[in-house]
Protein backbone atom coordinates (compact mmCIF):
# COMPACT_ATOMS: atom_id res chain seq x y z
CA UNK A 1 0.00 0.00 0.00
CA UNK A 2 1.04 3.29 -0.70
CA UNK A 3 1.27 5.93 1.86
CA UNK A 4 1.15 10.14 1.18
CA UNK A 5 2.16 12.11 3.52
CA UNK A 6 -0.94 14.31 5.26
CA UNK A 7 -0.91 16.98 6.95
CA UNK A 8 -3.87 17.53 9.62
CA UNK A 9 -6.80 19.79 8.40
CA UNK A 10 -4.99 19.22 4.87
CA UNK A 11 -5.22 17.24 1.71
CA UNK A 12 -2.11 14.96 0.25
CA UNK A 13 0.87 17.45 -0.35
CA UNK A 14 0.76 17.69 -4.18
CA UNK A 15 3.96 16.69 -6.49
CA UNK A 16 4.71 20.40 -6.84
CA UNK A 17 4.85 21.45 -3.11
CA UNK A 18 6.85 18.29 -3.19
CA UNK A 19 9.65 19.68 -5.38
CA UNK A 20 9.34 23.41 -3.92
CA UNK A 21 10.22 21.51 -0.66
CA UNK A 22 13.14 20.18 -2.16
CA UNK A 23 14.42 23.23 -3.64
CA UNK A 24 14.05 25.57 -0.25
CA UNK A 25 16.22 22.60 1.57
CA UNK A 26 18.66 22.70 -1.48
CA UNK A 27 18.93 26.01 -0.72
CA UNK A 28 18.80 25.75 2.86
CA UNK A 29 21.82 23.71 2.56
CA UNK A 30 23.72 26.10 0.23
CA UNK A 31 23.37 28.84 2.93
CA UNK A 32 24.83 26.22 5.67
CA UNK A 33 27.45 25.23 4.03
CA UNK A 34 28.52 28.78 3.05
CA UNK A 35 28.38 29.92 6.66
CA UNK A 36 30.53 26.87 8.05
CA UNK A 37 33.19 27.47 5.43
CA UNK A 38 33.04 30.79 6.55
CA UNK A 39 33.37 30.32 10.43
CA UNK A 40 36.66 27.51 9.56
CA UNK A 41 38.21 30.53 7.70
CA UNK A 42 38.71 32.11 11.20
CA UNK A 43 36.81 34.17 13.07
CA UNK A 44 38.33 37.55 13.14
CA UNK A 45 39.68 37.27 9.82
CA UNK A 46 41.17 35.36 6.65
CA UNK A 47 41.88 38.35 4.05
CA UNK A 48 38.65 37.61 2.77
CA UNK A 49 36.99 41.12 3.33
CA UNK A 50 39.58 43.30 4.44
CA UNK A 51 39.31 43.39 8.06
CA UNK A 52 41.78 42.49 9.80
CA UNK A 53 42.44 42.62 13.75
CA UNK A 54 45.81 43.82 15.62
CA UNK A 55 46.96 43.57 19.17
CA UNK A 56 48.78 46.68 20.67
CA UNK A 57 49.53 47.73 24.35
CA UNK A 58 47.82 51.01 25.14
CA UNK A 59 51.12 53.20 25.09
CA UNK A 60 52.66 55.50 22.98
CA UNK A 61 53.94 52.61 21.02
CA UNK A 62 49.99 52.62 19.34
CA UNK A 63 50.51 55.85 17.28
CA UNK A 64 51.71 54.47 13.92
CA UNK A 65 48.61 52.29 14.08
CA UNK A 66 46.25 54.70 14.88
CA UNK A 67 47.83 57.45 12.65
CA UNK A 68 47.41 54.60 10.12
CA UNK A 69 44.18 54.07 10.87
CA UNK A 70 42.31 57.63 11.37
CA UNK A 71 44.61 59.44 8.57
CA UNK A 72 43.17 56.49 6.16
CA UNK A 73 46.53 54.90 4.87
CA UNK A 74 44.83 51.88 6.06
CA UNK A 75 41.97 52.37 4.18
CA UNK A 76 43.25 52.87 1.07
CA UNK A 77 45.22 49.74 1.45
CA UNK A 78 41.81 48.21 1.39
CA UNK A 79 42.25 47.25 4.94
CA UNK A 80 39.54 47.73 7.83
CA UNK A 81 41.59 47.56 10.98
CA UNK A 82 39.76 46.39 14.26
CA UNK A 83 42.20 47.29 17.67
CA UNK A 84 42.08 44.77 20.64
CA UNK A 85 44.55 45.94 23.75
CA UNK A 86 47.09 43.10 24.89
CA UNK A 87 49.45 42.39 27.58
CA UNK A 88 52.90 41.21 27.77
CA UNK A 89 51.07 38.17 28.72
CA UNK A 90 48.33 38.02 26.23
CA UNK A 91 49.71 39.38 23.41
CA UNK A 92 51.36 35.84 21.65
CA UNK A 93 47.98 33.70 23.39
CA UNK A 94 45.87 36.11 21.12
CA UNK A 95 48.14 35.74 18.29
CA UNK A 96 48.27 32.21 18.39
CA UNK A 97 44.63 31.54 18.59
CA UNK A 98 43.88 33.59 15.73
CA UNK A 99 42.28 36.25 17.62
CA UNK A 100 44.26 39.57 16.07
CA UNK A 101 46.02 38.68 13.13
CA UNK A 102 49.33 41.33 13.74
CA UNK A 103 50.67 41.92 16.78
CA UNK A 104 52.74 45.19 17.82
CA UNK A 105 54.70 43.42 20.44
CA UNK A 106 57.76 44.59 22.21
CA UNK A 107 61.20 43.43 21.27
CA UNK A 108 61.03 40.88 25.00
CA UNK A 109 57.67 39.81 23.82
CA UNK A 110 58.69 38.42 20.58
CA UNK A 111 62.02 36.97 21.73
CA UNK A 112 60.07 35.51 24.25
CA UNK A 113 58.06 33.64 22.21
CA UNK A 114 60.86 32.55 20.02
CA UNK A 115 62.55 30.96 22.97
CA UNK A 116 59.52 28.96 23.65
CA UNK A 117 59.88 28.31 20.05
CA UNK A 118 56.60 29.80 18.87
CA UNK A 119 56.07 30.11 15.16
CA UNK A 120 56.50 33.98 14.46
CA UNK A 121 58.02 36.39 12.57
CA UNK A 122 58.46 39.97 12.91
CA UNK A 123 57.72 41.71 9.30
CA UNK A 124 58.66 45.31 10.34
CA UNK A 125 60.22 47.61 13.26
CA UNK A 126 57.39 50.20 14.55
CA UNK A 127 59.61 51.92 17.11
CA UNK A 128 62.84 52.75 17.94
CA UNK A 129 63.94 52.69 21.84
CA UNK A 130 62.45 52.47 24.99
CA UNK A 131 60.33 55.66 25.52
CA UNK A 132 60.62 54.83 29.46
CA UNK A 133 60.31 57.28 32.57
CA UNK A 134 61.16 57.09 36.01
CA UNK A 135 59.08 59.11 38.52
CA UNK A 136 59.12 59.37 41.88
CA UNK A 137 56.62 60.77 44.03
CA UNK A 138 56.61 64.71 45.42
CA UNK A 139 57.58 63.86 49.75
CA UNK A 140 60.73 61.84 48.19
CA UNK A 141 62.05 64.03 46.18
CA UNK A 142 61.79 66.46 48.61
CA UNK A 143 63.23 64.64 51.15
CA UNK A 144 66.24 63.53 49.11
CA UNK A 145 66.45 67.08 47.31
CA UNK A 146 65.77 66.04 43.46
CA UNK A 147 65.06 67.89 40.55
CA UNK A 148 64.66 67.10 37.13
CA UNK A 149 68.09 68.62 36.40
CA UNK A 150 69.45 65.98 39.22
CA UNK A 151 72.53 64.13 37.30
CA UNK A 152 72.03 60.53 36.94
CA UNK A 153 74.23 58.93 39.36
CA UNK A 154 72.69 61.32 42.27
CA UNK A 155 69.30 59.91 41.44
CA UNK A 156 70.74 56.12 41.18
CA UNK A 157 72.35 57.01 44.93
CA UNK A 158 69.10 58.30 45.99
CA UNK A 159 66.74 55.34 44.86
CA UNK A 160 68.88 52.73 47.05
CA UNK A 161 67.09 51.79 50.24
CA UNK A 162 63.81 52.92 48.29
CA UNK A 163 60.30 50.96 47.35
CA UNK A 164 60.12 50.62 43.76
CA UNK A 165 57.11 49.97 41.72
CA UNK A 166 57.38 47.60 38.72
CA UNK A 167 54.42 46.22 36.43
CA UNK A 168 56.67 43.81 34.55
CA UNK A 169 59.94 41.89 34.75
CA UNK A 170 60.99 43.88 31.52
CA UNK A 171 60.72 47.60 33.48
CA UNK A 172 61.93 46.19 36.48
CA UNK A 173 65.21 44.78 34.72
CA UNK A 174 65.56 48.16 32.68
CA UNK A 175 65.51 50.04 36.10
CA UNK A 176 68.14 47.43 36.92
CA UNK A 177 70.33 48.36 34.33
CA UNK A 178 69.99 51.87 35.26
CA UNK A 179 71.32 51.48 38.96
CA UNK A 180 73.59 49.19 37.53
CA UNK A 181 75.33 51.61 35.35
CA UNK A 182 74.96 54.28 37.94
CA UNK A 183 76.70 52.07 40.66
CA UNK A 184 73.96 51.03 41.88
CA UNK A 185 73.24 47.55 43.26
CA UNK A 186 69.38 46.39 42.14
CA UNK A 187 69.56 44.30 45.32
CA UNK A 188 69.18 47.38 47.54
CA UNK A 189 65.30 48.74 46.28
CA UNK A 190 62.62 46.82 47.77
CA UNK A 191 60.65 46.05 44.58
CA UNK A 192 56.67 46.28 44.71
CA UNK A 193 55.00 44.55 42.01
CA UNK A 194 51.81 45.79 40.73
CA UNK A 195 49.48 44.61 37.79
CA UNK A 196 49.41 47.54 35.46
CA UNK A 197 50.80 51.23 34.99
CA UNK A 198 47.87 52.35 36.41
CA UNK A 199 48.53 50.75 39.27
CA UNK A 200 51.66 51.89 39.79
CA UNK A 201 50.20 55.43 39.71
CA UNK A 202 47.81 54.57 42.52
CA UNK A 203 50.33 53.04 44.32
CA UNK A 204 52.09 56.00 44.27
CA UNK A 205 49.53 58.64 44.82
CA UNK A 206 48.99 56.47 48.66
CA UNK A 207 52.68 56.53 49.62
CA UNK A 208 53.11 52.83 49.06
CA UNK A 209 55.74 53.46 46.84
CA UNK A 210 58.36 55.93 46.69
CA UNK A 211 58.90 55.72 42.59
CA UNK A 212 58.21 53.95 39.72
CA UNK A 213 58.79 53.23 35.93
CA UNK A 214 57.26 52.24 32.77
CA UNK A 215 56.06 53.50 29.24
CA UNK A 216 55.58 56.91 28.68
CA UNK A 217 52.74 58.82 28.83
CA UNK A 218 51.83 57.97 32.54
CA UNK A 219 55.16 59.02 34.01
CA UNK A 220 54.73 62.81 32.66
CA UNK A 221 51.25 62.84 32.96
CA UNK A 222 52.03 61.81 36.61
CA UNK A 223 54.23 65.03 36.73
CA UNK A 224 51.96 67.22 35.03
CA UNK A 225 49.09 66.78 37.40
CA UNK A 226 51.74 67.19 39.91
CA UNK A 227 52.15 64.15 42.17
CA UNK A 228 55.75 63.36 41.10
CA UNK A 229 58.47 64.28 39.02
CA UNK A 230 60.28 62.55 35.94
CA UNK A 231 63.75 62.33 36.79
CA UNK A 232 64.87 59.58 34.17
CA UNK A 233 64.24 58.82 30.82
CA UNK A 234 65.99 57.65 27.12
CA UNK A 235 68.19 60.67 27.57
CA UNK A 236 69.27 60.51 30.71
CA UNK A 237 69.62 56.62 30.83
CA UNK A 238 70.90 56.35 27.49
CA UNK A 239 70.85 52.01 27.51
CA UNK A 240 67.31 52.55 26.90
CA UNK A 241 67.36 54.80 23.77
CA UNK A 242 67.35 53.89 20.09
CA UNK A 243 71.63 53.84 20.00
CA UNK A 244 71.99 50.83 22.36
CA UNK A 245 68.71 49.19 23.03
CA UNK A 246 67.50 48.97 19.04
CA UNK A 247 64.42 47.88 17.92
CA UNK A 248 61.75 49.29 20.64
CA UNK A 249 58.51 47.32 18.78
CA UNK A 250 57.90 45.30 16.12
CA UNK A 251 55.05 44.04 13.91
CA UNK A 252 54.27 40.17 14.51
CA UNK A 253 52.11 37.40 12.38
CA UNK A 254 52.31 33.94 12.77
CA UNK A 255 54.09 31.84 10.16
CA UNK A 256 50.48 29.91 9.29
CA UNK A 257 49.20 33.57 9.04
CA UNK A 258 51.70 34.77 6.69
CA UNK A 259 51.65 31.39 4.22
CA UNK A 260 48.13 32.46 3.53
CA UNK A 261 47.31 35.68 3.84
CA UNK A 262 51.06 37.70 1.97
CA UNK A 263 49.40 40.50 0.44
CA UNK A 264 47.25 41.27 3.35
CA UNK A 265 50.74 41.29 5.55
CA UNK A 266 52.16 43.54 2.63
CA UNK A 267 49.46 46.19 3.16
CA UNK A 268 49.24 46.23 7.04
CA UNK A 269 52.96 47.02 7.15
CA UNK A 270 52.67 49.20 3.81
CA UNK A 271 50.24 51.72 5.59
CA UNK A 272 52.31 51.21 9.02
CA UNK A 273 55.30 52.81 7.42
CA UNK A 274 53.28 55.06 5.76
CA UNK A 275 52.02 56.22 9.48
CA UNK A 276 55.64 56.28 10.64
CA UNK A 277 57.37 58.22 7.97
CA UNK A 278 54.70 61.23 8.52
CA UNK A 279 55.42 60.77 12.42
CA UNK A 280 59.14 61.19 11.67
CA UNK A 281 58.56 64.44 9.83
CA UNK A 282 55.48 65.66 11.64
CA UNK A 283 55.68 64.68 15.68
CA UNK A 284 53.31 67.78 16.92
CA UNK A 285 51.44 69.02 14.22
CA UNK A 286 47.37 69.00 14.27
CA UNK A 287 46.92 65.64 12.50
CA UNK A 288 49.58 63.70 15.14
CA UNK A 289 47.86 65.23 17.68
CA UNK A 290 44.29 64.87 17.20
CA UNK A 291 45.10 61.17 16.80
CA UNK A 292 47.13 61.02 19.80
CA UNK A 293 44.56 62.81 21.77
CA UNK A 294 42.16 60.00 20.80
CA UNK A 295 44.40 57.44 21.25
CA UNK A 296 45.12 58.47 25.17
CA UNK A 297 42.16 60.36 26.22
CA UNK A 298 42.23 62.47 29.07
CA UNK A 299 46.15 62.68 28.67
CA UNK A 300 46.97 67.13 28.06
CA UNK A 301 48.77 67.95 24.73
CA UNK A 302 52.38 68.45 26.31
CA UNK A 303 52.42 65.26 27.70
CA UNK A 304 51.45 63.51 24.47
CA UNK A 305 54.18 65.61 22.71
CA UNK A 306 57.29 65.10 25.09
CA UNK A 307 55.86 61.57 25.05
CA UNK A 308 56.17 61.13 20.90
CA UNK A 309 59.34 63.02 20.99
CA UNK A 310 60.60 60.28 23.35
CA UNK A 311 60.22 57.57 20.23
CA UNK A 312 62.06 57.29 17.20
CA UNK A 313 59.91 56.96 14.45
CA UNK A 314 61.65 54.84 11.50
CA UNK A 315 61.05 56.24 8.04
CA UNK A 316 61.31 52.71 6.78
CA UNK A 317 60.16 49.31 8.45
CA UNK A 318 63.08 47.05 7.27
CA UNK A 319 65.05 45.23 10.13
CA UNK A 320 68.78 43.92 9.64
CA UNK A 321 70.92 41.51 11.56
CA UNK A 322 72.64 44.15 13.12
CA UNK A 323 69.94 45.69 14.57
CA UNK A 324 68.47 42.30 15.60
CA UNK A 325 71.78 41.53 17.16
CA UNK A 326 72.41 45.00 19.30
CA UNK A 327 68.52 44.13 20.08
CA UNK A 328 68.82 40.60 21.42
CA UNK A 329 71.92 42.16 23.55
CA UNK A 330 69.51 44.55 24.89
CA UNK A 331 67.00 41.49 26.35
CA UNK A 332 69.64 39.39 27.19
CA UNK A 333 70.83 42.28 29.98
CA UNK A 334 67.22 42.31 31.08
CA UNK A 335 67.72 38.68 31.90
CA UNK A 336 64.29 38.10 29.88
CA UNK A 337 65.71 35.05 27.70
CA UNK A 338 67.07 31.52 28.81
CA UNK A 339 70.22 30.83 27.65
CA UNK A 340 71.35 30.46 23.64
CA UNK A 341 68.14 32.56 22.68
CA UNK A 342 68.84 33.22 19.18
CA UNK A 343 67.00 35.61 16.32
CA UNK A 344 67.72 34.66 12.71
CA UNK A 345 66.64 35.34 9.25
CA UNK A 346 63.73 33.01 9.62
CA UNK A 347 62.50 34.84 12.54
CA UNK A 348 62.50 38.31 10.37
CA UNK A 349 61.94 39.33 7.14
CA UNK A 350 61.53 42.63 5.12
CA UNK A 351 59.84 40.57 2.32
CA UNK A 352 56.65 42.62 2.97
CA UNK A 353 57.09 45.75 3.28
CA UNK A 354 56.93 48.00 -0.09
CA UNK A 355 59.39 48.00 -3.01
CA UNK A 356 62.44 50.27 -2.37
CA UNK A 357 62.07 49.53 1.72
CA UNK A 358 63.56 46.31 1.67
CA UNK A 359 66.76 46.97 2.51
Amino acid sequence: MTHRNTVPGRGPIAPVTRRRARIIASAAALVLGSALLTACGGSADSGGDGTVTVGSNGNIFDMPLKLADSAGYFRKQGLKVKFVTTTASTGTSALQSGSVQFLNNSPTGFTSALAKKVPEVAIAVSGLGNPLGLVVGKKFATAHKLTAQTPAAQVAQALAGSKGGVSSANTKAEAGLFLKANGVDPGKVTWVTLPSASADKAALNSDQIDWFITSEPIPLQVQNEGEGLVLVDPQKAPMWAAAQAGYGEVVVATKSYLSGHADTAKKFVAAVQEANAYLAAHQADATVMSVARKAQPGVPDPVLQSSIALVEWPKSGAMDEAGWNKTLAFVNSLGALPGGTKVTTDDWTNKYLPAGAQS
